[in-house]
């Protein structure tokens, strides 16, 4: 990570690692179709409406600060996107969903239902393009399903000892727990985050996951009762 020359204007473009993953397969399934501006890095509060030399100065700690090149972990980056409203708005959207935890033992399956506040001068509704929904770490689900519009849009669960961020569009999704204890080793929990993103809006808002490595008592299939993983 460094820092980019603010002296002149500068177009610093990388690809994500889902933008690397997509470009590898060779399949034309790599296509850039939209873009998106953020101000991560500008700190508000240096906007000084008293500056000594005048009011048309007031910006100029906000425009002489350093921007940071781009890099390619898109958790960290392009967070606060900046979004177009209608004239005469007061409040700015707000993403919400059904639940405000995930909370998941082995195998099982759970539903993410988001909707919007405050946008399209509803209290609360679907955005029409849908929401965007990144799990931090992917291996800890087995199946990670967007149902939209269009139709289900699945992502199948890499092959990767470390952790890697998927992200999926629709209109709820789907995310079902990893059905193996080869992760927990000594933990009886793992856990990660989902963002949920609405496309139209721009808003988002993130989720705890977590994952339980239940023991419970139960029934074998050849009629035994003892304690198994479940």
């Amino acid at each position: 990570m460094g820092y980019l020359d603010n002296t002149q204007v500068i177009v610093d473009a990388v690809l994500t690692k889902r933008g690397r993953e997509l470009l590898a397969r060779n399949d034309g399934s790599f296509r850039v179709t939209q873009f998106a501006l953020a101000d991560d890095e500008i700190d508000y509060s240096l906007y000084n409406e008293f500056h000594p030399n005048g009011s048309q100065f007031a910006g100029e700690a906000i425009e002489n600060g350093t921007l940071l090149e781009a890099f390619p972990d898109e958790s960290n980056i392009m967070i606060h996107k900046l979004v177009t409203l209608p004239r005469g708005t007061t409040k700015l959207p707000i993403v919400t969903a059904n639940i405000s935890k995930v909370q998941l033992s082995l195998g099982s399956t759970t539903n993410v239902n988001p909707t919007t506040l405050n946008f399209g001068g509803q209290a609360n509704l679907k955005e029409p393009s849908g929401y965007m929904a990144t799990i931090a770490d992917r291996r800890l689900l087995q199946a990670f399903v967007g149902v939209g519009q269009k139709g289900r849009v699945s992502a199948r669960r890499p092959f990767s000892d470390s952790a890697l961020s998927e992200t999926i569009k629709g209109t709820s999704f789907s995310l079902t727990a990893i059905n193996s204890t080869s992760l927990f080793g000594s933990n009886t929990k793992l856990t990660t985050t989902i963002t949920i993103e609405g496309i139209d809006s721009g808003a988002r808002t993130t989720i705890p996951v977590e994952i339980s490595k239940e023991v419970i008592a139960t029934r074998g299939t050849k009629g035994e009762t003892g304690i198994f993983l479940k």
